[in-house]
């Protein structure tokens, strides 16, 4: 039997309706992990490490001159590939920028970031009423969440009982914690493996041997003093 197709479309439209109430299945599966560490996974990437150079004439305030010695120190440390200027375009914003870029390149050169690791280009002003800053970036490994937080495929009523009825985790919960994690982390790698054994202290661990070869007690007794809080507002 041939269905015509007024009766095929009236077929098909219970289908697309049911899957428009349907949740997010792309983004968060019909079934996903029960721990938030495999929900939302911590990742290394190759990002940007950015700072923003507000620039006052030609000068920079000592504020600004501790921001670039610090950012250099981490180039030096963790940067992957070259430092670059964004400069921005336009008449007025563009041309204060200029003259505070030797006074930028200086700092950075001081700090040990010589002027030809650093490459120069110009961004567009959306706003020019708002301040332009010098943008410095440069490349580095940084840790960030795969996942996307703020995504909420199932309703918290009662339009999924099965969902809400077996009181499992919802899909959010623990993203925020795994993303301030991963910004807050000194060295991206740790996430990946442990650290190397450090250099042990010999005359520290020499000190100890010969307390236990006279049969006394190697660890450390540490003296503090009373403070009295507990009778603080009771006199």
């Amino acid at each position: 039997m041939r269905l015509r197709p007024l009766a095929l479309a009236a077929l098909a439209a219970p289908a697309l309706l049911a899957g428009a109430c349907a949740p997010d299945r792309v983004v968060t599966g019909s079934t996903y992990p029960f721990d938030h560490r495999d929900r939302h996974p911590i990742e290394l990437a190759r990002a940007p490490e950015t700072l923003d150079v507000f620039v006052a004439g030609a000068g920079l305030d000592p504020r600004q001159e501790d921001d670039l010695r610090a950012f250099a120190a981490e180039f030096r440390r963790r940067g992957q590939g070259p430092m670059t200027a964004e400069l921005p375009a336009g008449p007025r914003a563009g041309a204060a920028a200029r003259r505070a870029l030797p006074t930028v390149k200086a700092v950075l050169a001081e700090a040990g970031v010589p002027a030809e690791r650093i490459a120069v280009s110009t961004y567009p002003v959306a706003d020019p009423t708002l301040a332009s800053p010098i943008r410095l970036s440069f490349p580095r490994l940084k840790a960030r969440v795969a996942s996307r937080c703020g995504l909420w495929p199932q309703d918290f009523g009662v339009s999924t009982p099965k969902a809400n009825l077996n009181n499992e985790p919802y899909w959010n919960l623990g993203c925020a914690t795994q993303a301030n994690i991963a910004a807050q982390v000194a060295d991206p790698v740790d996430l990946a493996r442990g650290r190397s054994e450090g250099r042990i202290d010999t005359i520290r661990r020499a000190a100890n041997i010969d307390k236990l070869r006279q049969g006394q007690d190697p660890s450390t007794d540490y003296k503090a003093q009373s403070n009295d809080i507990n009778q603080v507002g009771n006199e």
